[in-house]
């Protein structure tokens, strides 16, 4: 296992759990350097260390008392039970028309990021959030990469705040991104000695940025720093597939 991984993952988790997001959108472009097979590999592992990060994420946010544990339960079943939908499909294509998707996917993000609007507070529409986690969860599912980084701005759409956004979607994340290992399980080719230490620094890397969102970082910031994160994990991926 490259060592340069474990730090690497270790800051891309604190970054994502100050979102609340699991950090498989950030990692998958990182691991698909080191890991051969997009489905086989890379996906299974940024699923597992997605579920986990959110998780302890999910007990940052927690023990700040920004998780709503009604509304986010009912947003975790959504996305639990249509997550592994999108993980069975990945298997019928190639991996070029995932990467596509991804970018697609990420892109489209950063633009819905950037429009002033995104976030209307004081208007929370729940229902339409469960509804966009649906066709979310499939979509991220398939991309192995979990829906958080998809639903945490859906959230912030539909008038919730970005703590109370980050709350719910930690909770979201995390059963959806083992459930989506699922469809993987007979085909998964994981490397032990290379999932434990990775899965450990995300797990210590997600708490820590939760705990960092909740006490220290404006709202503001956190949407800066979403937005600068998503766009360096696409452009790194791009030059990789072209140079």
């Amino acid at each position: 296992m490259n060592l340069v991984l474990v730090p690497l993952l270790l800051g891309l988790s604190i970054l994502s759990g100050m979102l609340g997001i699991g950090v498989a959108f950030a990692a998958v472009p990182f691991l698909s350097l080191y890991l051969p097979d997009l489905v086989s590999q890379v996906q299974p592992l940024s699923l597992l260390l997605n579920g986990v990060t959110a998780m302890f994420s999910l007990a940052g946010f927690a023990q700040a008392g920004y998780v709503d544990w009604r509304r986010g339960g009912i947003l975790a079943l959504a996305t639990t039970l249509s997550a592994p939908i999108g993980s069975y499909l990945a298997h019928l294509v190639s991996p070029v028309f995932i990467w596509t998707v991804y970018f697609v996917s990420v892109l489209y993000l950063c633009w819905r990021l950037m429009r002033p609007h995104i976030q209307q507070q004081g208007k929370e529409r729940f229902r339409s959030g469960v509804l966009l986690a649906i066709p979310i969860s499939i979509i991220t599912g398939f991309l192995g990469v979990g829906p958080g980084f998809l639903l945490m701005p859906a959230l912030m759409l539909v008038g919730f705040n970005t703590r109370s956004a980050a709350g719910m979607n930690a909770l979201a994340v995390t059963p959806s991104s083992f459930s989506a290992v699922l469809p993987h399980w007979s085909n998964m080719h994981l490397d032990f000695w290379m999932a434990v230490p990775l899965i450990f620094s995300g797990a210590l890397g997600s708490f820590i940025g939760a705990r960092l969102a909740t006490r220290q970082i404006p709202e503001a910031y956190l949407r800066k720093i979403l937005l600068a994160v998503i766009l360096v994990a696409t452009v790194y991926r791009l030059a990789r597939l072209f140079i």
